[in-house]
């Protein structure tokens, strides 16, 4: 695991030594090990659409896309038309609701999640590389490589789950442009939720 983590911060440095990539941009590459101790390469998706979902079950922002089912039916339905979705934790360890892998594979399966892997970022290596900010952030890699979307789950920036509704939900619109053959309508909007607790030291 130690192996793998170092191997992804290699990659990192050499694909993304300065700032965040922006939609049109090459996706930066990296090796991240799952909840369950799977190590999972960007490279390896190459040829199919990627969606990267920031998220931490402590932010009340993640917990109302989750408790209302929003993010989990979003999941299920982008990963039937074949997408990969990876969730990333970028909380480091010492944060007061960091959770270590077991939980937080507990916390997905008790919320009928369903991305293709939970990875953990606890080195914030990931999540600085994509300049994600919040929990949720999210961001839709194309079959090229190419970073096509980055943004908030939806139009409305609250923690109302009843907001959900009145919402455009900028992921499933975003993925059914690009499967309709369309330029993605809204490729770059603000994200909001809980910043990122990186490691500062």
């Amino acid at each position: 695991m130690t192996a793998a983590m170092a191997l992804g911060a290699s990659l990192l440095i050499n694909a993304q030594a300065h700032a965040a990539p922006t939609v049109g941009q090459k996706a930066p590459d990296f090796v991240a090990v799952d909840t369950h101790g799977q190590r999972h390469q960007l490279s390896d998706f190459a040829g199919k659409y990627v969606v990267l979902e920031w998220t931490n079950p402590g932010c009340p922002f993640v917990r109302k896309h989750y408790g209302s089912g929003n993010m989990p039916a979003t999941q299920k339905a982008a990963t039937a038309r074949g997408v990969v979705w990876l969730a990333i934790n970028s909380t480091e360890r010492a944060a007061s609701d960091y959770l270590p892998p077991a939980e937080l594979a507990a916390w997905m399966k008790s919320q009928s999640a369903a991305p293709t892997a939970v990875l953990m970022d606890e080195d914030g290596i990931v999540g600085q590389a994509y300049g994600a900010r919040t929990t949720p952030h999210l961001f839709i890699i194309d079959p090229k490589g190419m970073l096509v979307y980055a943004g908030g789950i939806d139009s409305i920036a609250s923690a109302r789950p009843e907001d959900i509704k009145l919402a455009t939900n900028y992921v499933s619109q975003a993925l059914s442009d690009a499967f309709g053959g369309r330029p993605i309508s809204a490729a770059s909007t603000k994200p909001y939720g809980c910043a990122i607790k990186y490691r500062t030291g």
